[in-house]
């Protein structure tokens, strides 16, 4: 007897090599993407297709090349484990399969392949702990596009965010078990920028982002707004890791320009290192497995630029990859909308 229940794991997506040629194939595929360059579609074509790309290509392929392991992509091996394991705890009632919503493995495939098995109930769950258009909107767009269009559409659920749940904050403080805290000067919460104007959208009153006090409160308006849901998951952390509020910071890396979420993570390292600051902890909440910004921005390059002024170490907060707390996170997150 089939399997009644489809669980679809989708994750932002990886080249499928450090090449230039495939790292372009990646990059014109995500930038081209309106959700995540929001501007009118022939400005859009011509900066990513004529400026962004080109250039962009050949320096993020030699990134890539610092990322790769002998296995591959971390964001993709580990995405294989978690299915693996994950299928393992769910059973026979369930089939779990990933996706990346650019690249490989592709939507498209996935649930063309999903289509075939005649599903009862299909369960989405975009693994970005906080919603945001970009990545957990472009996910559930071009998921429910792609179904939109079978003749039979099964019963569809999906987790659109979870920053919330216990055993996702469980899983973070259980990465920090065994480290005294009192050893660092400071501790870094970073998460991924977004512009600006991508969070003012969350709203119709006609006022910004920077007017619904997101940093202090998570309610009925702000509750999808992703800085709102960074700050409200850094509230969770350091009150189950007792961290006063003097000796962190949020703070949002990755930026393109001067228009994207501040604090500036790299921004907040220079100034703590010239306050004197020796050591760093940094916790990557906004990421469920190690992936260039990671392991890249934060391990690397934010550690050279931590020694360049006067500091010594940054130690980087592993990710919650294929940790035995998450797959059974997971687990109880798909029973949940199988109920």
């Amino acid at each position: 007897m089939k399997s009644p229940n489809g669980v679809l794991l989708i994750n932002l997506g990886t080249p499928d090599s450090p090449s230039v040629s495939d790292v372009r194939k990646y990059l014109s595929e995500f930038l081209n993407d309106p959700r995540v360059i929001d501007i009118p579609w022939l400005l859009r074509k011509l900066l990513v297709n004529l400026i962004i790309v080109p250039f962009r290509a050949p320096k993020s392929a030699k990134i890539y090349q610092q990322l790769w392991t002998k296995e591959g992509s971390p964001l993709l091996v580990y995405g294989n484990s978690v299915k693996e394991k994950l299928q393992q705890k769910l059973g026979e009632e369930f089939e779990v399969e990933l996706a990346m919503r650019y690249q490989n493995p592709s939507l498209d495939d996935v649930l063309e392949r999903m289509r075939k098995k005649n599903y009862k109930r299909i369960i989405i769950v975009p693994l970005f702990p906080q919603y945001a258009s970009a990545s957990t909107g472009s996910a559930i767009d071009k998921t429910m596009k792609i179904i939109s269009k079978w003749w039979v559409i099964p019963e569809i659920k999906i987790t659109n965010q979870f920053f919330e749940n216990e055993g996702f904050i469980s899983t973070i403080i259980e990465r920090v078990k065994g480290v005294n805290l009192n050893e660092y000067d400071h501790v870094l919460f970073s998460y991924h920028g977004l512009p600006v104007r991508q969070v003012d959208k969350v709203y119709d009153d006609a006022r910004p982002c920077s007017d619904h006090n997101c940093e202090n409160e998570l309610n009925e308006e702000n509750y999808y707004c992703y800085k709102a849901a960074c700050y409200a998951t850094t509230r969770l952390l350091v009150a189950r890791l007792n961290i006063p509020e003097e000796k962190y910071t949020v703070c949002f890396q990755s930026r393109l320009n001067k228009d994207w979420l501040e604090p500036f993570s790299d921004k907040v390292i220079i100034k703590k290192a010239k306050e004197g600051a020796k050591k760093l902890l940094v916790f990557s909440p906004a990421f469920v497995a190690d992936c260039l910004e990671t392991k890249v921005e934060i391990g690397i390059e934010y550690q050279k630029l931590f020694e360049e002024h006067g500091g010594e170490k940054i130690r980087l907060v592993e990710s919650l990859n294929d940790h035995p707390m998450w797959i059974e996170t997971l687990k109880q997150m798909v029973l949940k909308e199988a109920e």
